[in-house]
């Protein structure tokens, strides 16, 4: 598992399910909420910094999304995409990236056209028991609280870019 995710130079994530809960909020007005997980985005922040490209694939589409991804500086962001696998080839070609050199994060059966094709994929624990065969790592952590942040740190790790991304915190 630590030499598939050594691999990754773009990693890709889905989002309800996985950078969230998986739950759809509205409110009276029929305003679609979500709640990110801060601990998330700070992973994904290091990840980034250690020069690994990130990017999200999703089937739903949300202004919150795109707002998350410009606070996190993610570049790549698909949204509305029933076949995630013509967008994961789009996504490649633009990044100019192989698929070896991806990983990809999701949590239902829509996630698994792209994570049989990456060098690395990942999973939450409440994942559908076919998703999970097809990851090689299932998170100890929920989508939405913490899953996110402990990839983005196996990743890191696997690439030996973790202690460089923590010093500036332990010094």
């Amino acid at each position: 598992m630590l030499e598939q995710a050594k691999q990754v130079r773009l990693m890709i994530f889905d989002v309800d399910g996985v950078m969230t809960d998986g739950r759809l909020y509205f409110n009276d007005a029929g305003e679609e909420l979500k709640a990110f997980n801060s601990l998330d985005g700070h992973g994904l922040k290091m990840l980034q910094q250690s020069g690994v490209k990130l990017a999200i694939i999703t089937g739903r589409t949300s202004n919150l999304v795109l707002h998350r991804a410009r606070n996190l500086g993610i570049e790549y962001v698909y949204q509305g995409a029933h076949d995630k696998r013509a967008s994961f080839e789009e996504l490649i070609r633009e990044v100019g990236v192989t698929a070896e050199e991806c990983g990809y994060m999701g949590d239902d059966v829509i996630d698994l056209p792209v994570m049989r094709h990456v060098a690395f994929a990942a999973a939450v624990p409440d994942s559908p028991a076919i998703v999970r065969q097809y990851a090689h790592y299932v998170t100890g952590s929920q989508g939405g609280a913490g899953a996110v942040r402990e990839v983005c740190e196996l990743i890191m790790q696997s690439q030996n870019t973790l202690e460089a991304a923590l010093a500036p915190y332990l010094s």
